[in-house]
Parts: C-alpha cells; structure tokens; sequence
C-alpha cells in the first residue's frame, strides 16, 4: 500500500514577495496619512523629567536633579529625528541620561516627537535655525549660565553640528558627538539606496508627505539582514541570563519603535547630503547662512562605534577634521548603534568615557 501523494497545491510567496507586500503596505498607509502604529512601554524613559518648553510636536525636557551638587555648565542632549529619544534613558539602570544625572550634571533633552501629517512641510532650517537655539535659550533661561554643553547622537549631532556652524557666538562651551554622520556617500547601504539613478525622492514626498515609520525600520533592518536572526541565536544562548534578556529585548524595542520622517526634511538631505554631500564640502546653505564646520571652535568630543552598521565609521571619521576645534579628541569603542549607549557594556566603556571629558570641562 503506497501513501497517498501530497495533495497540497498552495502556492506560497516568496521573501521578496513578502517584503514587497509590507512595503506596499506601508506606502499605502502613508499615502491615506494613517497615524503610525508606534510601541509603548512604561519602563522605558521614566527618568523622573518636566517639560520645560514645547513647539509643535518637539519637547524640551529637564531631568530632576539626583543630587545636592551639579556641574556649573548645563548638557543639552539633541537626538535624532529618526528614532525615539528612549534609547538614552532606557531602564533603570540602563540609562545613560540617569548615570549623567547621578554624576551631577543638569541634563536636559530635545525630543523633536512624532511628526504628524502637517509636519510634513518641515525642513532642516526649521530644526536647525530655529527649535534648537529655542531650546538653548530656555536652558539659558532656567540655570542663569551663560553656555551650555551640546551632547549630540546619530543625526542628533548632525543637526547641532548644523547649529554650531550655522550661529558662529553660539552659547555653547562644549561638543560632545556620538555616531554623528557627516560624509553621507559613505554611509554604506544607504548611500546605495538613495543613489540619484534610482531613487525617485521627489515621488516619495511628494505621494506620501511623511517617510512612514515602517519604511524607516525596514530600511535598517535590511541594513544588515541577517542581523535578527544572529541576535535571536545570541539570546537562546543566553536565555538563563535576565539580566542580558531584558536588556536585549528592551533595545531590540527600541530599534523597531520607528516613527515617520518629516516629508521635506527627508528631501532635503536626501538631495543635500546624500547627493551633494554639501556638509561636508563646506557649501550647504540655511535660511542664507553658510554652513562651514569649521566655525566650530569649542573643545570636542568625538566618538565612534566599531561595529556600527548604521552610521559606519567612514561616515563620521571625518568630523574631527572638519571642524575648527583645536582641543578635541576622537575615541572608537566598541559597540554597535544603539549598544554603544545603552548596551550591557555601555557602562564600562562610552558613560565613563563621556563622564571624564565633561567632568573636566563643566566646571
């Protein structure tokens, strides 16, 4: 008696099928501007924090004080537009904002929100020339001190970098850069993706208003595509550890948390930066004010992740040589993106490092 044929017919879709669905489905979400499904969790960000200034949807925190003394010059922390901010005060425990605070310093920070679909129109002047010196005069505002420290991370310190150059008696002592793009041909696939040839920039904008947050996770997840599946092998292995589960899974939240990027804004850096590379060769204009890096002359800080598939070293390298700082100092740690500040190892390598150039240069 032979066993009966397999009678199952189904045709099954391939994984370019599969990924071409999810694509099109965000498309069509972001064409019919459907808010974004975002993921939410009590135990990230819960720093204790009041909102000290707010326009549209971007928010400046102060961080309350965790002891009696604190460092003279304030730390202003800019983060990216692409991400949420959580990734700097993760955990308890897990945090670089709180670690800052418990070393004495006042920290504040700009969270730029979740663009909406009438933020669409958003453009790098918007940021640039007008929120964050807004958020620099109101921490002038709060502490009495004259200057602040700019603590800038992944396009975070880009958009400062833009400031500093931009406002050349900018009220800032110090600069502080983590993972900061700034030679945008070499930021590996990305640099691929967007080439002229075939990314039609203006059709995206211009039929979805904001970039959808699904596309942005997507993007970096096929960064490195078999990035996943290594982790979920490295989180078997060490599936009797809580510790390093928690934190794992906490910044593996983190990374697929995405949220939309401002329409005109994608735009403009993409032709801009990707493009034209105007950043780094000195002839990107703002609201008619030149951008040249070498404006910056305050002391900085300038550090770099080995492993980051994100923002490659190449991408970054160039910043220290950009600018006109005499007193800086370039540091390459190991680590990823999103595990060099706020990594299991975080602690004993970038929060250290950050804490000995600023405690020496806030007083």
């Amino acid at each position: 008696m032979t066993a009966p044929a397999d009678t199952d017919t189904t045709v099954r879709p391939t994984i370019a099928e599969q990924v071409q669905a999810e694509v099109d489905r965000a498309i069509r979400r972001g064409a019919l501007h459907v808010p974004p499904i975002t993921l939410s969790d009590q135990s990230v960000g819960v720093t204790a924090k009041d909102v000290v200034f707010s326009v549209g949807t971007t928010r400046l925190y102060h961080y309350r004080p965790r002891v009696d003394e604190v460092y003279r010059v304030p730390v202003l922390v800019v983060t990216s537009l692409v991400s949420k901010p959580y990734i700097l005060d993760l955990t308890p425990g897990q945090s670089l904002v709180e670690f800052l605070l418990d070393r004495g310093f006042d920290v504040f920070l700009v969270d730029w929100g979740v663009p909406r679909h009438e933020d669409r129109t958003l453009r790098l002047e918007d940021y640039v020339l007008e929120q964050i010196p807004a958020c620099v005069k109101r921490v002038h505002e709060i502490t009495g001190e004259p200057d602040v420290t700019i603590l800038g991370y992944c396009l975070g310190g880009t958009l400062s970098a833009m400031y500093g150059a931009a406002f050349t008696d900018a009220p800032v002592r110090n600069w502080a850069f983590l993972t900061t793009p700034v030679d945008f041909t070499r930021m590996g696939m990305f640099s691929t993706w967007s080439d002229r040839r075939y990314f039609d920039v203006d059709r995206v904008v211009d039929t979805l208003g904001n970039v959808p947050g699904e596309l942005i996770f997507m993007s970096f997840d096929m960064l490195k595509p078999a990035g996943r599946v290594a982790g979920q092998l490295r989180l078997i292995e060490r599936a009797r550890d809580d510790k390093f589960v928690r934190a794992f899974m906490l910044v593996d939240r983190w990374a697929a948390d995405q949220i939309p990027f401002p329409g005109e804004c994608f735009r403009q850096i993409t032709k801009e930066l990707f493009w034209e590379n105007k950043l780094l060769r000195g002839e990107l204009e703002l609201g008619g004010r030149r951008i040249d890096l070498k404006a910056i002359t305050q002391p900085m800080l300038h550090i770099t992740a080995e492993h980051d598939h994100v923002v490659p070293a190449g991408a970054s390298v160039d910043l220290s040589s950009a600018v006109g700082s005499t007193d800086r100092e370039d540091v390459v740690l190991k680590g990823g993106h999103a595990s060099l500040v706020a990594g299991g190892n975080a602690k004993y390598r970038l929060w250290p490092q950050l804490e000995r150039w600023l405690a020496t240069r806030s007083v």
